[in-house]
């Protein structure tokens, strides 16, 4: 149950916690080298690759199993493993997302004021704004030019190279600023990132902008109205790395959702045996704005990978695809909050998850009246229980604060929608959505576990 009396570390044998530790330096590995959905889709193509999996369209036909994946548009990835059962009996899909709450450059960004030249952005997703001042960015993306080449671009991550920073009032002059709500402290338009100062003496007008502009052409081969064509998010430029005098937890940006993503994919990547149902892991895309697009999942290309999965293990019949997704079992990998002893008036502590105390379900998610969630079948969660218990999972049961108090929505609810067996499992985060992260290595571990037992169940 969610409560303190779950003995989380205090049972771990040393060889479980050398266990612990080794996985969780591989996660922070995988946030590292992943501060985007681009990026993190590379690397969970990169790794797919060397445990074996192929590309679904490259293969004429399916047995059990074979390994495959879809990359759905460069920012959105569906795997599988094919089981020994017949597709339509159902599989068991883990379902996590892998875009962050970040800063993205307007489509015209750049210009000049005052002797600095400045990007223009706009905030993805649900952000505390005053917190994005003054922390040190890195800027990753893509420029697609006219010709159909793109151009990479990662900024600000070598110890080398230069980061970039959005200013805030200093408390000398921030009486008014003070005053405010915290929500109105820093208005949008004011996340305005400072680029540079060094005019170009060869420009006739706007020189420091034009100095910018100069450097992006040389470097990148970009001229100003490449912006419009571009895509390009300003991220923490600090490091992930362990946390505390024990080094027991994880700092750093974009937890949620890869401190999800990165136990799913390890857990199907480490699956040694054929399972008897075929096991399905989904990475997407753009749910921290509603899971709109094709790359979200609300997007029917979802529905094309499992066409494809039936077609290419000889199953072809109008019904296959809705008897699939009715037969089938997902646990939507998504953060919960943690319990924060510095704000506890916000949670209901009897329903509450906590740090270090093993993965988390939520039965439901949403906000004040269930609004917006999916609403677990009892049938199911004692389904979920009996495998948890099975394998040794450490896991624990939660709401998303108390009742009234706010709420927040998954995937899951877009799941359910097309017939499947959905419940909320994740790790518990403290400081979400901030530029930097927490989560404890421990509940990391257990959502691995709980992840393979259940991607393995009959």
């Amino acid at each position: 149950m969610a409560d303190e009396k779950k003995k989380g570390w205090e049972a771990v044998t040393e060889e479980e916690k050398n266990a612990i530790m080794d996985f969780a330096d591989g996660y922070i590995d995988f946030i590292n080298a992943a501060k985007t959905e681009r990026e993190a889709a590379r690397e969970i193509r990169n790794m797919a690759d060397a445990a074996g999996f192929q590309d679904i369209g490259q293969m004429t036909s399916l047995k059990p199993g074979d390994k495959v994946y879809y990359i759905n548009h460069g920012k959105s990835v569906y795997m599988a493993v094919v089981g020994n059962d017949a597709l339509t009996e159902g599989f068991n899909a883990v379902g996590a997302h892998i875009d962050c709450p970040r800063l993205d450059l307007k489509q015209e960004p750049l210009y000049e004021d005052s002797g600095l030249a400045l990007f223009k952005t706009h905030y993805y997703g649900g952000i505390k704004k005053y917190q994005w001042t003054t922390v040190p960015l890195a800027l990753h993306g893509v420029v697609a030019f006219r010709d159909g080449r793109t151009q990479e671009i990662c900024i600000g991550e070598d110890e080398n190279d230069p980061v970039f920073l959005i200013s805030d009032l200093l408390p000398h002059l921030a009486a008014k600023q003070n005053a405010k709500k915290l929500s109105e402290g820093v208005h949008g338009e004011k996340l305005n990132i400072i680029t540079g100062s060094i005019p170009d003496s060869e420009a006739e007008e706007s020189k420091i902008k034009a100095g910018v502009l100069k450097i992006l052409k040389d470097k990148y081969g970009m001229e100003e109205e490449d912006f419009t064509s571009a895509e390009i998010e300003a991220v923490p430029a600090a490091r992930a790395r362990s946390l505390g005098f024990d080094g027991s937890m994880v700092a750093g940006y974009g937890q949620d959702d890869r401190v999800c993503a990165y136990p799913g994919l390890m857990a199907m990547l480490d699956l040694d045996t054929v399972p008897e149902r075929t096991a399905v892991c989904i990475f997407s895309d753009k749910e921290e704005i509603g899971s709109v697009g094709n790359t979200g999942m609300a997007s029917r290309n979802f529905e094309l990978f499992v066409m494809m999965l039936l077609e290419k293990t000889g199953i072809i019949s109008p019904y296959a695809l809705q008897q699939t997704f009715s037969a089938s079992r997902v646990l939507s990998a998504d953060v919960t909050a943690a319990f924060d002893p510095n704000y506890p008036e916000v949670m209901e502590k009897q329903n509450s998850a906590f740090m270090g105390k093993g993965i988390n379900i939520n039965k439901y998610t949403g906000a004040r009246g269930k609004s917006g969630a999916s609403d677990a079948n009892a049938e199911f969660v004692g389904q979920v229980r009996g495998i948890f218990d099975a394998a040794g999972v450490e896991y624990q049961f939660s709401e998303l604060g108390k009742v009234d108090e706010g709420g927040g929505g998954t995937i899951a609810y877009l799941l359910a929608d097309r017939g499947m067996n959905v419940l909320d499992c994740g790790v518990p985060v403290l400081c979400m959505h901030a530029p930097c992260e927490i989560s404890s290595k421990y509940d990391i571990y257990q959502g691995y576990k709980a992840y393979r037992a259940f991607l393995q169940s009959v």
